[in-house]
């Protein structure tokens, strides 16, 4: 006679296969934590949409959290480095979001 197996929560086995399936870049790995980084407020006012030798950008819904966040860039990249350590973006760079990403 067989045994049977107690079903398993499947949530462990999506877990693993969205980590796998990931892109494995600095835009997803600063994507994936930018909210818990920053905060619900910033997150909404502000995305990482692309990222070029380093530095991610982040689209601002106007031009005063661009500058709003241009000033706050130290701060918000040490709070990405101290959660992504070597993934996390060189620099940071801000611009108004026109819509297109």
């Amino acid at each position: 006679m067989s045994r049977r197996r107690v079903p398993r929560p499947a949530s462990a086995a999506f877990r693993a296969a969205l980590e796998r399936a990931a892109p494995k870049t600095r835009l997803a790995a600063t994507q994936s934590v930018w909210a818990e980084v920053v905060g619900e407020r910033l997150a909404a006012a502000a995305r990482p949409v692309s990222e070029r030798d380093g530095a991610v950008t982040i689209a601002c819904s106007d031009p005063v959290w661009t500058e709003e966040l241009d000033l706050m860039g130290e701060q918000l990249l040490e709070g990405l480095r101290g959660r992504l350590g070597d993934d996390a973006p060189r620099s940071l760079r801000f611009r108004p979001d026109a819509g297109e990403d």
